[in-house]
């Protein structure tokens, strides 16, 4: 099978370029210089000119805070160049899958966000991420939209790798406690897309790794798994703090757990527990030339 996969150089775009070409599929990577999302009326000819039996669209402007000054960036790469991702596979009859966010949702729920949950973004990012799911199922109802959350990886900046750099510099730092969610390894994720290529999936999903947890909680584990890896700790105190305490430009909701029972019955595998994947993950890192 031929897969098109832009953003091909960011995290989750890499890893997913390596999961595929691992199983055999003919995977075309396109990078932000072979295709330049700002450039939307170049978009849909460079997509359709691959004629790939699935693409997927893993490249989106992901910097939350700065979204909130850039607007009409945030706009235009995740809103228009969507659709015109949507436009170039709807030409020749192609297959879509487009990644989107929890950020989508307000986190006011107390309970896991099923796909059909009411959206209500609260940011910049999370508006134009869900413009871009609503532009591409307006013109393809049956691509797939696969929501994930809280996502790391040994590529790219992210908030693992973040945490490893603090804990090796400094004696202390401050993590909030009271944004609940669930971290997302890029090669988990990956996998996950592969299923639901495979078994010609339709629709909404959520993935996210099992498990709930805060950022506070998830640095601790961080900063232990770690260690026992023998990763460089100077850190003895990580300190739980409010989000009020730790402003950011971007609003951020405090609940953002996904249900994955729709998920599963397409995966027909046993999603990981993500403080499994951490270990795997910081392995794959310690072993690398990414640190």
């Amino acid at each position: 099978m031929k897969i098109l996969v832009t953003g091909a150089n960011g995290q989750l775009g890499r890893e997913t370029v390596l999961i595929l070409r691992a199983s055999s599929h003919d995977v075309v990577a396109l990078t932000r210089q072979e295709l330049d999302l700002s450039k939307t009326d170049q978009i849909a000819e460079c997509i359709a000119s691959h004629r790939a039996d699935w693409v997927i669209n893993c490249a989106a402007y992901t910097q939350v805070d700065k979204a909130e000054s850039e607007p009409e960036l945030a706009s235009l790469v995740n809103r228009d160049a969507a659709q015109a991702v949507a436009e170039g596979v709807h030409s020749y009859g192609g297959k879509l899958l487009h990644v989107s966010t929890d950020y989508v949702f307000d986190g006011t729920q107390s309970h896991a966000y099923s796909e059909s949950d009411t959206t209500h973004p609260l940011g910049i990012y999370g508006k134009t991420k869900l413009e871009g799911e609503q532009a591409t199922l307006k013109l393809m109802p049956d691509a797939i939209i696969l929501r994930t959350a809280w996502v790391y990886g040994i590529h790219g900046h992210n908030f693992v790798k973040t945490i490893l750099r603090l804990i090796a510099e400094r004696d202390e730092l401050s993590v909030v406690d009271d944004q609940i969610g669930t971290p997302s390894w890029t090669a988990d994720i990956a996998q996950a897309m592969l299923a639901l290529i495979e078994k010609e999936a339709k629709g909404i999903f959520h993935f996210t790794d099992e498990g709930v947890t805060s950022w506070f909680d998830f640095a601790v584990a961080i900063r232990e798994t770690g260690k026992n890896q023998g990763f460089p700790i100077k850190a003895a105190k990580i300190c739980p703090i409010p989000s009020k305490n730790y402003p950011t430009p971007a609003p951020r909701p405090a609940f953002t757990v996904l249900s994955k029972e729709k998920i599963r019955g397409i995966l027909g595998y046993d999603i990981p527990h993500w403080q499994d994947s951490l270990q795997s993950m910081l392995k794959k890192l310690k072993d690398s030339t990414l640190i």
